[in-house]
C-alpha cells in the first residue's frame, strides 16, 4: 500500500485565518454601515486636522477608487481569490501565513458584499470608501482595503525572510565545499611549484641506461660517434 502523503492540517492555523477572517469582515461591515448612517455622501470631518479625514464616497472601482467602470470584473476577482483561499487553507500549517491569508480573505469578502448587496444592483454594486490620508495617498479607501494591504506587506515579509506555508525557513541551495577556489596569484604558484618539484624526464631515461648496463655486469662501452672505414 502506498503510503499517505497527505500534509496534515494544522487546525491551530485554520483558527487563526478564520478569526481574523470574520473579524475583519466584521469590522469592515460594521464601519460601512455607521458611516451610510451618520455621514451624508461626499462630506468630509476632519478627525486629526489633515492627517486623517472621514470623507463618504460610492466606489465603482477597485481598491483606493482605482479602475472606476469595471465593477463586475472586480467581482469576479474577488469571488475567485475567495474560493481559492478557501481550497488552500488545509494547506497552511503557519500562524503567520494564516494571518495573511485571513486578512485578505475578510477584505476581500468586505469589498465583495458592497459589490454584491449594494445599489446599483448585483455585482455592480458601490463600495463605501471612507478614510482620507490626504498626507500619505491621494485616495480614500476602507478597513477592507487596509486589510488587503497589511496582508501584501506580511506576504513579502515573509517571502524575503524565506519563511514556508510550515513556519519554517526554506533551506539554502547547498553548494559544492569539497572544491575550494584558488586565486589566481596562488594558482599561478602552486603550479610553479609543482613543475619545480617534478622529475626530470631525461634523468630518469639516464638513471634506466645506467641501470641496465650495471645489471649486465660491465660498463656501458662509449658509442663511436663517425663510423669507420676500411681500406
Amino acid at each position: 500500500m502506498a503510503p499517505n502523503t497527505r500534509t496534515k492540517v494544522s487546525f491551530s492555523a485554520l483558527f487563526v485565518l478564520v478569526g481574523v477572517a470574520l473579524g475583519a469582515y466584521a469590522l469592515d461591515q460594521i464601519s460601512k454601515a455607521l458611516v451610510v448612517a451618520n455621514l451624508t455622501e461626499g462630506s468630509v470631518v476632519p478627525v486629526l486636522g489633515g492627517v486623517l479625514q472621514l470623507h463618504f464616497v460610492r466606489n465603482p472601482g477597485a481598491a483606493f477608487s482605482l479602475a472606476s467602470g469595471m465593477t463586475w470584473i472586480f467581482s469576479i476577482l474577488a469571488a475567485s481569490v475567495v474560493v481559492f483561499i478557501i481550497w488552500f487553507a488545509g494547506r497552511i500549517r503557519s500562524v503567520a501565513w494564516a494571518l495573511v491569508f485571513g486578512l485578505l480573505l475578510g477584505g476581500v469578502l468586505g469589498n465583495l458584499t458592497d459589490r454584491l448587496l449594494r445599489p446599483p444592483g448585483f455585482g455592480v454594486g458601490h463600495v463605501i470608501d471612507f478614510v482620507a490620508t490626504p498626507w500619505l495617498i491621494p485616495a480614500i479607501y476602507n478597513v477592507a482595503d487596509m486589510c488587503i494591504v497589511t496582508s501584501m506587506v506580511i506576504f513579502m515579509i515573509l517571502t524575503i525572510r524565506g519563511i514556508g506555508l510550515d513556519g519554517k525557513r526554506m533551506p539554502k541551495p547547498v553548494t559544492d565545499t569539497g572544491s575550494v577556489a584558488v586565486p589566481a596569484a596562488d594558482a599561478d604558484a602552486t603550479t610553479e611549484t609543482v613543475l619545480d618539484t617534478a622529475p626530470d624526464a631525461t634523468s630518469n631515461t639516464v638513471s634506466e641506461a645506467d641501470a641496465d648496463a650495471s645489471t649486465d655486469g660491465g660498463t656501458a662501452r662509449p658509442v663511436d660517434p663517425q663510423p669507420r672505414t676500411e681500406s
